[in-house]
C-alpha cells in the first residue's frame, strides 16, 4: 500500500480540524450550564430540558419534517420521470428546453428562485404556509434527483427491459417489475439529496413561508440574530447525532450489502 506524504497528512488534518473542530465546541457548550455560551460554568443538560419545553422550536421542528417528507416525496416522483424521459426517450421535438428546464434550479441562484416563487404564489393567489414551502422545495430538488437517477439509467441494460416486452410485459409492468428495482438504489440516494437539500433550505423557505409556517432554518437564524442561545447549540447537537446515526447506519448497511453480494458471487462462481 502506497504511504501518504507528510504534506497529505497535514492537508488532512488541517483540513479535518477546520471542518469538525467548530462542532465539538458546539457539542461541548451544548453542556455549559451558563447561559452564555463563551463561558463555561460546569457541565449541565438542563438546556436541553428548556429545548424540550419550546413549543415554538418543537412545531418549526415538525414543519420542517414535514415539508421535506412530502417535497422530497414528490421531486423523486417528477426527477425520476424525468430522468427517465430524457435517458430513454431518445430525441424529441422540444428536448432541449425541456432539459434545461430541468436543470435551470442547479445554477440558478436561490434568491432568484424564491423572489419568482414568491412572485407566482402572489399572482395566482396561494397564501402562504406549507403548500407553498413544499411546492418551492420540490422545484429545486426535483433537478438533483433527475441528476443522480440520469447517471444510472444511462449504464443500465436495455436489453433487460425488452425482454420482459417479449414475455408479455407492458411498458408499465417492464418499467415497475423490471427497471425500478434496478434503479431503486439511485432511486433512494435521489430522495435523501432532497429531503437533506430540504432540511438544510433557508433562503428560499423565507421567500415562500408564511406566518403559519414557519422552518427551523428560519427559526434557528431568526434567534441567532438576536444572540447565540445555548438552546441552540443543543439543538444543533440534536441534529449532529441524528446525522452522525444516520451515516453510520447507512454504511454498515451499504457494507453488509456488498459483503452479501460479494459472497453469492463467489458461490455462483
Amino acid at each position: 500500500m502506497r504511504r501518504m506524504s507528510a504534506f497529505n497528512i497535514v492537508s488532512l488534518t488541517l483540513g479535518f480540524a477546520f471542518l469538525y473542530i467548530p462542532m465539538l465546541i458546539l457539542v461541548i457548550y451544548s453542556f455549559n450550564e451558563s447561559k452564555l455560551v463563551t463561558v463555561w460554568a460546569g457541565f449541565s443538560t438542563k438546556w436541553y430540558g428548556e429545548l424540550l419545553q419550546n413549543e415554538s422550536m418543537i412545531d418549526a421542528a415538525w414543519v420542517t419534517i414535514k415539508v421535506a417528507f412530502f417535497s422530497s416525496t414528490l421531486a423523486t416522483v417528477l426527477g425520476t420521470m424525468a430522468a427517465y424521459v430524457l435517458v430513454r426517450r431518445g430525441r424529441f421535438f422540444g428536448r432541449t428546453v425541456f432539459s434545461g428546464m430541468i436543470y435551470a434550479p442547479l445554477v440558478m441562484p436561490e434568491v432568484i428562485t424564491g423572489l419568482s416563487l414568491l412572485l407566482l404564489f402572489i399572482a395566482i393567489g396561494l397564501d402562504r404556509g406549507v403548500l407553498t414551502i413544499v411546492l418551492a422545495h420540490t422545484t429545486f430538488a426535483m433537478c438533483y434527483v433527475s441528476v443522480v437517477v440520469s447517471s444510472r439509467l444511462v449504464s443500465f441494460d436495455d436489453s433487460l427491459e425488452e425482454a420482459a416486452l417479449d414475455l408479455g410485459a407492458s411498458p408499465f409492468e417492464a418499467f415497475r417489475l423490471v427497471t425500478l428495482p434496478i434503479i431503486a438504489p439511485a432511486v433512494i440516494s435521489g430522495w435523501l439529496l432532497a429531503f437533506t437539500l430540504s432540511l438544510d433550505d433557508l433562503v428560499i423557505a423565507s421567500f415562500t413561508a408564511g406566518p403559519s409556517a414557519t422552518t427551523l432554518p428560519i427559526k434557528i437564524f431568526s434567534s441567532v440574530r438576536l444572540g447565540v442561545s445555548p438552546e441552540i447549540n443543543a439543538l444543533s447537537t440534536i441534529i449532529i447525532a441524528i446525522v452522525t446515526v444516520g451515516v453510520l447506519t447507512a454504511s454498515l448497511v451499504s457494507k453488509r450489502q456488498i459483503t452479501r453480494r460479494l459472497n453469492e458471487e463467489a458461490q455462483a462462481g
